[in-house]
């Protein structure tokens, strides 16, 4: 039995010892996976990660009790809910809660949170986070004097530092792997990440980098539709090749071109952001709709997502401002985007128009209700939202009949662009990011760019143009920031900071 009265010292020892049982084993995991355990080094480097995991929470927790008891359950509380949480998503998706992945739960709306929800879950939070939360409300904690306070802080801070002297050997190993281990520590991988994110937030934040004005170089009649896919990965299309006919529709059309690509990250924030920027950086440039919107294009902004940088035009149009408009059932689906979309063209008093649809068909972990039924193509379906309780048969129908909608989305657009006769019109489709489908037992997307699998990089670059005079250059591998340039020369735009070679027509 837990006693009721424990020193400060026992105290701080024992939540470090339930912290690191309840919330440590995926941690170990990925070290037995990637260290020689059978070797002399191998052993003393996970002997030496398990005490520094325990001491070093041992220290933090001791020194919050010892500023503030009151803080400390608080914080405590928070700590043991919190983590319940993330281990959950750890174990369940095989997420690694990095700074990308905090930008991804701060940017996600109510209704893919809820998507989330399990039986499951909610066991994690009983079990890891409510029921020892109720102990450390009720444990008495006994305090003890400064002096021994220094004394013992003094003490521990030498043995860390000694420890990690120690393992000096072990240091490159240990940076190599910073970012896996940090995202799976618990509470530091969200407590500090969750700081990181907000200081570069910030930092992305304090002013909008212009770019150099632009000219538009004649009076034709020309629209660009560019459509961002979410979490569309490449290997699934038919159109590349997969074995599945998952593109019935877009390989019947006439000028249409495929490329291979890659996404600059594997979360929704960064690869938009890649997507609408004219090259890669962690500066916040100017974005393409706001660049041409600025140099007098008509710019059309629809949305059934989230997570795009700051997008400063008239018509930014989301999921409720589509809807009064919208009739029949597919308007709960990406179809939304559709509506009225060929009758805006034609109404608008420009000659050179982009319209963004920003779709999220292919996003996890409810596959199977991002489609209508008619379309539900490849049987049976995983409908459960623990997609390692589903198959693997059934958790890749799902999500290829999510690309049998993309498809027909696709497919949809390019026929309402062959009606606008006037018009010199392109379709180009390209996702933010992949997704993984238990491949090396991970789910979903998020993974650090530098260790992420090709399924989650790996994204679909699809062009359709009306002009079948119209070229493109020969095929080769695009990135993300393919799409600012092609567009510019499109619709004939000159820019100073407009690069031909990161334009793909000819």
């Amino acid at each position: 039995m837990l006693k009721n009265n424990l020193k400060i010292t026992h105290f701080a020892l024992l939540m470090s010892c339930i912290n690191f049982l309840f919330f440590h084993f995926p941690f170990f995991s990925f070290v037995f996976d990637k260290v020689d355990y059978k070797t002399l080094n191998g052993i003393i480097l996970i002997i030496s990660l398990v005490i520094i995991m325990l001491v070093a929470n041992y220290f933090v927790f001791y020194l919050i009790f010892f500023l503030s008891r009151f803080v400390g359950k608080f914080l405590l509380v928070i700590f043991f809910v919190i983590n319940s949480i993330a281990v959950y998503f750890v174990n369940t998706y095989g997420a690694i809660i990095d700074e990308s992945m905090i930008g991804n739960v701060l940017n996600t709306n109510f209704a893919e949170s809820s998507s989330f929800f399990s039986l499951k879950l909610i066991l994690y939070i009983i079990l890891l986070g409510v029921i020892p939360s109720v102990y450390i409300i009720k444990v008495k904690i006994i305090n003890e004097t400064l002096k021994k306070f220094l004394i013992s802080s003094s003490i521990i801070l030498l043995f860390i530092l000694g420890l990690a002297y120690a393992n000096a050997s072990n240091w490159l190993w240990i940076d190599k792997n910073s970012k896996t281990l940090g995202g799976l520590a618990m509470p530091w991988s969200y407590t500090v990440n969750t700081s990181l994110f907000y200081i570069h937030k910030y930092k992305k934040n304090e002013k909008e980098i212009l770019l150099p004005n632009a000219t538009i170089k004649d009076n034709k009649k020309s629209v660009v539709v560019l459509v961002i896919g979410e979490s569309a990965r490449r290997e699934n299309f038919s159109l590349y090749g997969y074995k599945k006919n998952t593109n019935p529709l877009l390989s019947k059309v006439p000028n249409l071109f495929h490329f291979d690509a890659t996404s600059c990250a594997t979360y929704t924030t960064a690869g938009v952001k890649c997507i609408l920027e004219h090259k890669n950086t962690d500066d916040l440039y100017e974005i393409l709709p706001n660049y041409l919107y600025r140099n007098n294009v008509e710019v059309i902004w629809r949305t059934t997502n989230w997570g795009e940088p700051p997008v400063h035009i008239k018509d930014y149009q989301n999921r409720e401002v589509l809807m009064p408009n919208c009739k029949g059932e597919n308007c709960n689906y990406d179809e939304i985007l559709l509506t009225g979309l060929k009758e805006q063209i034609l109404a608008s008093k420009k000659n050179k128009i982009l319209i963004v649809l920003h779709t999220s068909t292919s996003h996890g972990p409810t596959y199977s209700k991002k489609y209508p039924p008619q379309f539900e193509t490849f049987k049976p379906v995983c409908n459960s939202v623990e997609l390692g309780k589903c198959s693997q048969t059934e958790l890749i129908n799902a999500y290829d009949n999510t690309i049998v909608y993309t498809d027909y989305i696709l497919s949809q657009v390019i026929e309402d662009l062959k009606q606008l006769k006037e018009y010199n019109s392109a379709m180009i489709f390209v996702s933010d990011h992949g997704e993984s489908l238990g491949e090396k037992n991970l789910y979903m997307h998020g993974v650090p760019i530098s260790i992420a699998p090709k399924e989650q990089y790996e994204i679909p670059f699809i062009v359709w143009l009306s002009d079948t005079t119209k070229q493109v250059k020969p095929n080769k591998t695009l990135t993300q920031n393919y799409v600012f340039h092609s567009v510019l020369n499109f619709l004939n735009i000159q820019s100073p900071i407009y690069d031909e070679e990161m334009n793909i027509f000819k």
